[in-house]
């Protein structure tokens, strides 16, 4: 179990982060969170309470503030001109045993906190929480992916987290996988570090798309066996390049499946460049797929406009709205009789993306592989696609350029 107080990260400079400060006297416990970051390759600080530096010479304490400092710790002043400076300060991340919350609350506050518990069903966890000025509350041992996420987060000195958008056709054919290209093409040209993930085994692969099915690089199966963390960095510079982005697809061998786990490993770590990442999506909800989802800002769900493909569109809406929230329909023409984007909408009860243009020559161009989806900047599909990540960044405050 876990619960967000507050959603403010801790503050990140660029390059490596140095590990996170643990405070505990719970030897189990220390176990516990040690084997977590050694599980995201770094090695923490470790304290027994708040890391307190030699005051300042000019230091002093009257009689009532050292009664005072009988019951409660007291606060710690910055650090004077030349002091060091505490673990506490300068830690990206600070884990806090419950057994130490009481000789905490005398701590400056600072962001970047998390209190670790075992007991399920203490409910005081959260006002112990709110005395300490905690970020988030963890229970183990059902936090720990979040948690040795959260650890390998601040080890790579990972900022904002990347926008993650999902495609899916609302039927076959519907044009998915080509408005996931041209997403991705577009972030790519816009600046932005862009990532494209083939999650459909069977669909052909978004290589071939891109007219990169040779490139040099990896694909899904080489990451069948990822358990643990990967490196995002790692990640990136494995995978093919292709129109200034990193692709994610399949090969042409027999596997058609990746454990949930890999996939969770996987696209944790592709989040934690930044940037953007697009996924494309079967129409059928899998284990693996259903991990996807969970990692996803946005659904885009594509929806000819006719009304068979609503039909079909809306038993997969059912289905992919358990586990997304954001799930929005973008509807492709031509319009059937009595149909228009805003029906459609209605129809599927989804908000809406928009309508995706038709491209002269799109597809003339794709199967001759001169371009890709949306590689004419000034077409219509990348007009659309512009506009959409302009709404995105904007609702997530996020500036454009920073990949």
């Amino acid at each position: 179990m876990s619960g967000t107080i507050t959603h403010d990260p801790p503050p990140a400079a660029g390059g490596r982060q140095s590990g996170p400060l643990i405070v505990t006297e719970d030897t189990e416990l220390l176990d516990d969170l040690l084997r977590l970051c050694a599980a995201a390759g770094v090695t923490p600080e470790v304290h027994h309470s708040v890391p307190v530096a030699p005051p300042p010479p000019s230091t002093t304490f009257t009689s009532s503030a050292s009664s005072a400092a009988s019951a409660f710790p007291a606060p710690q002043a910055p650090p004077a001109p030349g002091q060091r400076r505490t673990g506490w300060e300068t830690a990206p991340l600070v884990l806090v045993g419950d057994d130490a919350a009481r000789r905490m609350r005398g701590a400056v506050r600072r962001r970047g906190v998390v209190l670790v518990g075992r007991d399920q069903d203490d409910s005081g966890v959260w006002q112990r929480a709110v005395e300490i000025g905690a970020d988030h509350v963890l229970m183990l041992p059902d936090g720990e992916q979040w948690l040795v996420d959260r650890i390998a987060d601040v080890a790579e000195g990972v900022g904002r987290p990347a926008i993650t958008v999902g495609v899916i056709g609302g039927r076959g054919g519907a044009g998915a996988s080509t408005l996931a290209c041209a997403l991705a093409v577009t972030s790519a040209r816009e600046g932005l570090r862009s990532l494209l993930v083939d999650a459909d085994p069977l669909g052909g692969g978004l290589d071939v798309l891109l007219g990169g099915e040779t490139a040099d690089g990896l694909r899904w199966p080489a990451f069948a066996a990822s358990r643990g963390r990967v490196g995002g960095g790692a990640l990136e510079e494995s995978l093919p390049e292709l129109h200034s982005l990193r692709v994610l697809s399949w090969d042409r061998g027999d596997c058609v499946a990746v454990p949930p786990q890999a996939v969770r490993a996987v696209l944790a770590a592709a989040r934690r460049r930044g940037g953007t990442v697009v996924v494309d999506l079967p129409r059928r909800i899998d284990d693996g797929v259903a991990e996807v989802l969970a990692q996803l800002d946005v659904g885009i769900l594509v929806v000819p406009a006719e009304l068979r493909a609503v039909a079909a569109a809306g038993r997969v809406a059912v289905a992919v709205g358990m586990v997304l929230r954001d799930l929005r329909v973008a509807v492709r023409g031509p319009y059937a009789s009595g149909l228009d984007d805003r029906e459609v909408a209605r129809l599927l009860g989804l908000p809406l993306a928009g309508e995706v243009p038709v491209e002269s020559g799109l597809l003339r161009a794709t199967e001759s592989r001169r371009r890709p989806p949306g590689a004419s900047a000034r077409g219509p599909l990348a007009r659309f696609c512009r506009e959409f990540w302009e709404r995105a960044l904007a609702e997530t405050g996020t500036p454009t350029g920073t990949g």
